[in-house]
């Protein structure tokens, strides 16, 4: 991997490509709305780096009133406009997904070819039908000035839609692995005229077992394309991933002093897992919690809890892998409109959950991953706004909270004084190296104190004359 130097220039697509020309309007199929162009030319001189796309993709960046780029779109776009390979990380709720369409945007929009039946240019691989959802959207939302074909294919819902859209071809086609292989094992979907892969959430991907998916479609591919990895994390399976796949990849990480956002207000409970449903109850009365979810580690568990609190009148949905596609967009809809308060989720639903204003992340039970809870509390604080994470931790989690906190480098601030504290979760988990000091007082060949229980035994049974209970 390298990094990207600004003066390199990679024609690995063609010369043109770095023209940036805007195509002619012989294709109607692909032509682009140039009216209102002068618009967004206050966007030229803002910052350089936007300043570097289509006056279409520049007047739907105004549109959402964004004008300048986050770090990870500074470094990724330049590069990703040059034809080059890239492996990116970056914390939750950065801009990655924007670091990515853009300069697709860019390429497609700038190099129109008729559409195929069944082919798609751009292919964009999400482990989530959330995510998938909402990449499409941001497609949407910076393509809306150009003439884009796309579509997105997940399972759970009938594909025939998804048949409709790829009989006339697309520029873009957003998919979670699995549906993706089974449409193409129907002859629904060819892949050998894809240009530019992307693999979003990548880490997640792995974690949920869509490995031999990955492989499967890779092989499918062209061998020449532009491939992109983005992954929250970098870890060794994603290192070896990306040497496998990518060309001499740009590697761009965007890592903060902290691994956790500066603006969440993190805070731990101790509470007893009999009085964690009570304590939650506590905290939802209060005026801050406008706007909350809730993260479990079982689905059942979710479901349990999302029907407690609409029975305790809390407006409240559960949503996780088991849940119907329509149940799920449903439950992130009332989420986002604000007719549910409360949404209740399992991790492999944590990171395609992309709902402005939520006020509070609540560990409900914390993750075994400690990565996890980075994902988790980075459903808040976004936009600039400040947020709240505040995590329950019993007896039997303690464990769980030091791997949390010897990953952010930091202990998490404890509120001792609630009306369910329970000391014996406050207690610190036994070190590594105090437990090893006990292991070797038993098994280096030292006496077992005289107080231990095989003492106790044999006292208690000689009051009793039986020989049997005598240690041997």
């Amino acid at each position: 991997m390298r990094p990207y130097n600004n003066g390199e220039r990679n024609h690995s697509r063609s010369s043109s490509q770095n023209a940036f020309k805007t195509p002619g309007s012989n294709n109607p199929d692909t032509s682009i709305e140039t009216s209102d162009a002068p618009e967004v030319d206050t966007l030229k001189n803002a910052d350089p780096v936007f300043g570097m796309l289509l006056p279409e993709i520049k007047r739907a960046l105004k549109k959402q009133a964004y004008t300048k780029p986050t770090e990870i779109q500074r470094q990724c776009i330049p590069p990703l406009l040059d034809g080059c390979d890239l492996l990116g990380s970056a914390q939750t709720g950065t801009g990655k997904t924007a670091a990515f369409t853009l300069p697709l945007l860019q390429y497609v929009a700038s190099h129109p070819k008729p559409y195929r039946s069944k082919n798609a240019r751009v292919l964009i691989l999400a482990p989530t039908r959330e995510l998938a959802i909402q990449i499409r959207e941001s497609i949407q939302t910076y393509g809306a000035y150009l003439s884009i074909r796309d579509t997105v294919v997940y399972g759970g819902v009938s594909q025939r839609p998804q048949e409709k859209d790829m009989r006339r071809g697309v520029d873009f086609l957003v998919a979670t692995p699995g549906r993706l292989m089974d449409l193409v094992g129907q002859g629904v979907i060819r892949l050998d005229t894809i240009e530019a892969l992307v693999l979003d959430e990548a880490d997640r991907m792995l974690d949920m077992g869509f490995i031999h998916d990955i492989r499967r479609i890779m092989a499918l591919l062209p061998k020449k394309r532009q491939s992109l990895f983005f992954s929250a994390t970098i870890s060794r399976e994603i290192k070896k991933l990306s040497e496998e796949l990518l060309s001499n990849p740009v590697s761009v990480a965007i890592a903060p002093k902290e691994p956790t956002v500066d603006r969440i207000n993190q805070k731990v409970f101790f509470v007893d897992n009999k009085k964690k449903y009570s304590l939650l109850l506590s905290l939802l009365e209060e005026r801050e919690t406008k706007k909350v979810i809730i993260f479990t580690q079982m689905k059942h568990t979710a479901n349990k809890l999302a029907e407690k609190l609409g029975k305790s009148g809390v407006r409240s949905s559960a949503i996780h892998g088991n849940k119907s596609q329509t149940a799920r967009m449903k439950a992130l809809d009332g989420f986002r409109s604000g007719r549910l308060r409360v949404l209740v989720a399992t991790d492999v639903a944590a990171r395609g959950i992309d709902v402005d204003g939520i006020t509070h992340v609540i560990n409900y039970q914390l993750p075994k991953e400690p990565e996890t809870y980075v994902h988790r509390i980075g459903r808040t604080a976004r936009a600039e706004k400040d947020g709240a994470a505040l995590s329950f931790c019993s007896a039997d989690e303690r464990g769980l909270l030091m791997g949390i906190e010897r990953m952010i480098r930091k202990s998490i601030d404890a509120d001792h004084d609630h009306p369910f504290h329970c000391p014996i979760a406050a207690r610190p988990a036994p070190s590594n190296k105090a437990k090893a000091g006990n292991s070797s007082n038993t098994r280096s060949g030292g006496r077992r104190p005289k107080s231990g229980p095989r003492s106790w035994r044999n006292t208690n049974n000689d009051r009793r004359g039986g020989s049997r209970f005598r240690a041997a």
